[in-house]
C-alpha cells in the first residue's frame, strides 16, 4: 500500500484531482452569484495550473531546464483569461473580483502541483471566505453604499430626469453617474435610465429609494443591476 501511495502515478492522480476539487469550489461559488466564469472554468484553470508544474518537473528531470520558467509564463498567460471576465457595464465595471479569483485559483494549482497541499487547502479555504463575506463585512463597515438602477421611462424622458435630480438633490444622494440609453422602442418614446449614486445607510434605507423613484411620473419600472 505505502509503494502505491508514494508511486509517481498515484502521485500525478492525487495532484490533478486535488487541484480541480480545491479549485471548483472557488468556482462553485462564483457560480452561485452567476459570475461568467463559474465551476468549470475554475476547475480547468487549476487542473492545468497542476499540470503545467508537473510538466515543468518532467522536463526539468528529462531536459535540464529551469523548472520555473514555464509556470512564470504560466501566470502571465492567465491576464488574458481575467482580462476576458472584466467587462463594463454602462457606468460600471464588473468581473474584477472574478479575475483576481481566477488568478488565485492558479496559484493554488500551482501549489497543489509543487506538493504544498497545506498551503493549497487553506489559500481554498482563505478564498472562499473572502468571496462569500467581502460584500457583507464591507457592507457593515462602510456607512455609505452604492445604488444602481436601471429605470425605465415612458413619454417625456427628461422630465423624469428633472425629477431624479431633484429627488436626489433633497434627500443628499450623491450622484455618481446618470447615463441615459438608447430608446427601447421610438414609436412608445420609452427610454432606460441608468442610475448610480451613493446614500447614506444611516438615513435612507435601498428599498424606500426604489418605492419613491418608482411612483414618479413617466416611470414605468426600477430594476436593481
Amino acid at each position: 500500500m505505502t509503494s502505491i501511495l508514494t508511486s509517481t502515478w498515484f502521485q500525478i492522480l492525487l495532484k490533478l484531482t486535488l487541484g480541480a476539487i480545491l479549485t471548483g469550489i472557488i468556482g462553485l461559488e462564483r457560480s452561485s452569484v452567476n459570475k461568467p466564469a463559474g465551476f468549470g472554468t475554475h476547475a480547468l484553470l487549476g487542473l492545468s495550473a497542476v499540470l503545467v508544474v508537473l510538466c515543468s518537473e518532467y522536463l526539468g528531470v528529462y531536459f535540464d531546464i529551469d523548472m520555473s520558467r514555464i509556470p512564470a509564463q504560466f501566470i502571465s498567460g492567465i491576464g488574458f483569461i481575467g482580462a476576458g471576465t472584466i467587462i463594463q457595464d454602462g457606468l460600471n465595471v464588473r468581473g474584477v473580483t472574478t479575475a483576481a479569483g481566477l488568478l488565485s485559483v492558479t496559484c493554488i494549482g500551482l501549489a497543489v502541483g509543487a506538493g504544498y497541499y497545506v498551503g493549497a487547502i487553506f489559500a481554498t479555504i482563505l478564498t472562499y471566505i473572502i468571496l462569500v463575506y467581502s460584500h457583507t463585512l464591507s457592507d457593515k463597515l462602510d456607512r455609505f453604499a452604492e445604488l444602481d438602477l436601471k429605470i425605465k421611462t415612458k413619454g417625456d424622458v427628461n422630465k423624469v430626469i428633472v425629477q431624479l435630480e431633484t429627488y436626489l438633490s433633497k434627500n443628499s444622494i450623491s450622484l455618481k453617474g446618470l447615463n441615459r440609453e438608447s430608446n427601447e422602442d421610438r414609436v412608445s418614446n420609452n427610454e432606460v435610465i441608468e442610475l448610480i449614486a451613493t446614500y447614506d445607510t444611516k438615513v435612507l434605507r435601498k428599498n424606500k429609494i426604489i418605492t419613491e423613484i418608482s411612483s414618479m411620473e413617466n416611470v414605468r419600472g426600477v430594476y436593481e443591476n
